[in-house]
């Protein structure tokens, strides 16, 4: 009974901070860091560039401080598929608009400081899996894009603890609230 709880109490605690560990665990939890932070790019980049327009993506005319709609381009005239009329209905709608800002902001400002990252997970998956439903099938495969794989990678990130390398991960589990609602970390 011993062993077992002593097995129980360093899982838990490996799972909360890992110990240094072999050269192999180290190198693991520096790739899962570094793939949180590029993703975490990848959302705060889409919400700079359609915020101000950078002309990368979005034209510095349809940038959302000049008055532009950072859904209406993509849902009217790029939706395809079974879900064509619902997007297209929804394109440049004011609350769809604030609602794709916030939540681009919000999680990459989150896998890029490492907090939240259960949040961040599932509201990352929840909007890449609507913005693949958006174009089905997928242009260059019948059912697999890169939304359905940054989705995974969003999962796999929470359920390793990958924001408590190069992040703010293990400081944000200590705070009280994050103690007493588990479910932001």
């Amino acid at each position: 009974m011993e062993t077992m709880t002593a097995t129980t109490e360093r899982t838990t605690a490996n799972t909360i901070a890992p110990a240094a560990g072999t050269t192999r665990e180290k190198a693991t939890r520096y790739v899962f860091a570094g793939l949180r932070i590029a993703l975490g790019w990848v959302f705060l980049w889409a919400f700079v560039d359609k915020l101000f327009g950078l002309g990368h993506a979005t034209p510095e005319k349809g940038a959302w401080i000049n008055g532009g709609s950072p859904t209406k381009g993509f849902l009217a005239f790029g939706a395809s598929g079974p879900f064509k009329g619902f997007y297209n209905g929804i394109a440049g709608a004011a609350w769809a608009d604030w609602l794709f800002m916030l939540g681009l902001l919000g999680i990459g400002v989150a896998l890029i400081l490492g907090i939240g990252m259960r949040i961040a997970a599932i509201a990352g998956t929840v909007l890449l899996v609507l913005m693949w439903t958006v174009v089905l099938p997928p242009e260059n495969n019948p059912f697999m894009d890169d939304h359905l794989i940054y989705a995974g990678l969003l999962a796999a990130l929470a359920l390793v603890g990958a924001g408590n390398t190069l992040g703010l991960g293990g400081t944000w589990q200590k705070l009280p609230i994050v103690q007493r609602l588990p479910w932001l970390r």
